[in-house]
């Protein structure tokens, strides 16, 4: 049997239910790592008297690495293997955050940050598309907005930890514990997480046979006397196949509209994540009350992850990424225009996380099944790398627009017109993935 083809075709089993709350629980540690920093940051600012373009570049630190870390390491989880490389990431991840921890200067923490970075960047392509390769055809769009949840709700738990860790153990108590808790997850992925099928069909490594019947068992399937057949053709060296499926001929249009659109979402949900906590603490001159904004965008986000999930019931998950994105434009020109006004700035703050945080679970979603199997996480990778070199420019610019005299609400309204710019990317994506009719359309292109 199959067990690549009766995974996509038939519902679900508790095991890929199981695979799917692991990677959930790891795109926690991308979510924890995206919010500690800004929340910390009025502490470690006071504290090393920093000034905005300072902030800025640490901000920037961790989303450096992530964008070099999605381009230069993500490749390689098509070379050694989805759950090799979540296990090398994680071990590495939990270093860089226990160094960032012990920092002494400024730009030892930098370099800290973007050491961690480097692997979370490298570590989240793995972990969508085996999530992404675990999922039933049917269901596929459903899941991967349950997935997303695991990034804002990981958010949202760092929100509450960091107060009373802060205040038993200063600034350095959130960013040891991030540490901690990604070694732990390493404790869990290294007996409970299985390979992807589709890599061990189509890279076939060493064992690949027994490993390929050890996750049948686990499955309830019966075992193969020998591999399926690879879904790729034996055309050319490897690098030059994979770069055809990445950029040659119709998928050279789709995956430019996907990048694009990834790009200026992924832009406004870091400008929403890392600047509004310390933006409407000052507009208040509550720190107390930036943090609890902060905490009501991560519960938004999860809210955005499931809205995305339901409406994928019901309407194609591009289209839903489009509704997402427009919505979001719209949310973020309110949000300028109440910024002033707290009583009403304050609640409207967890539909910004809903939009921004929804629409990052939306690109999860459609972005896998785009490519084939054996390029998917470098492809993956590529994308996640395009949007977060462009995202890492948004905390230090920021700073530097704010120094320059632009107001919140300005920058706000700023990237509310960049959320539209990618709805139209979106819906150029879903119009190429129509007239490329040769192809099969896993994601709802149609």
């Amino acid at each position: 049997m199959d067990i690549r083809q009766a995974i996509h075709d038939r519902p679900m089993r508790w095991p890929q239910i199981a695979v799917v709350a692991i990677c959930i629980m790891l795109t926690m540690i991308d979510g924890y790592e995206i919010i500690v920093m800004p929340f910390v940051m009025p502490h470690l600012a006071k504290a090393w008297g920093l000034g905005p373009v300072e902030v800025g570049y640490l901000l920037s630190a961790s989303v450096l690495g992530m964008a070099i870390g999605a381009v230069v390491i993500s490749p390689l989880a098509d070379r050694i293997g989805r759950r090799a490389h979540i296990l090398l990431c994680l071990l590495l991840i939990s270093g860089g955050m226990l160094l960032s921890a012990s920092a002494q200067r400024l730009d030892e923490l930098i370099m800290c940050r973007a050491f961690a970075g480097l692997f979370i960047g490298g570590v989240i392509a793995s972990i969508n598309v085996l999530v992404s390769e675990y999922s039933s055809e049917k269901r596929r769009g459903v899941v991967m907005g349950l997935y997303g949840i695991g990034l804002p709700l990981g958010s949202a738990l760092a929100g509450s930890a960091i107060a009373p860790l802060v205040a038993h153990f200063g600034w350095r108590g959130p960013l040891a514990c991030g540490g901690l808790l990604t070694l732990a997850m390493a404790a869990i992925v290294f007996p409970l997480l299985p390979e992807s099928v589709e890599y061990l069909i189509e890279r076939r490594p060493r064992r690949a046979l027994e490993k390929y019947n050890r996750i049948a068992a686990w499955l309830g399937y019966a075992p193969a006397r020998e591999l399926p057949a690879p879904a790729r053709r034996g055309d050319g060296p490897a690098v030059a196949a994979a770069l055809r499926a990445i950029f040659g001929q119709a998928m050279l249009r789709r995956t430019a509209c996907l990048w694009l659109g990834y790009a200026g979402l992924i832009a406004a949900f870091y400008f929403a994540n890392t600047w509004t906590a310390k933006l409407i603490a000052d507009a208040s001159g509550d720190a107390a009350l930036g943090v609890h904004v902060g905490m009501l965008i991560m519960i938004g986000g999860v809210a955005g992850a499931l809205v995305f999930a339901a409406l994928s019931l019901r309407l194609p998950p591009l289209l839903v990424t489009a509704l997402i994105l427009l919505a979001g434009a719209a949310v973020f020109s309110l949000y300028a225009a109440c910024f002033r006004q707290l009583d009403v700035a304050v609640p409207l703050s967890m539909l910004v996380g809903l939009c921004a945080s929804g629409g990052v679970a939306a690109f999860y979603a459609v972005s896998p099944s785009l490519y084939p199997a054996f390029v998917r996480g470098t492809a993956v990778g590529l994308m996640l790398g395009f949007g977060r070199a462009v995202s890492v420019l948004v905390p230090v610019w920021t700073g530097y627009m704010l120094t320059f005299g632009w107001t919140p609400a300005q920058l706000y309204r700023l990237y509310g017109g960049v959320l539209a710019v990618a709805a139209v990317f979106v819906l150029l994506l879903a119009r190429s993935g129509r007239a490329a009719a040769s192809q099969a359309d896993p994601v709802g292109l149609a």
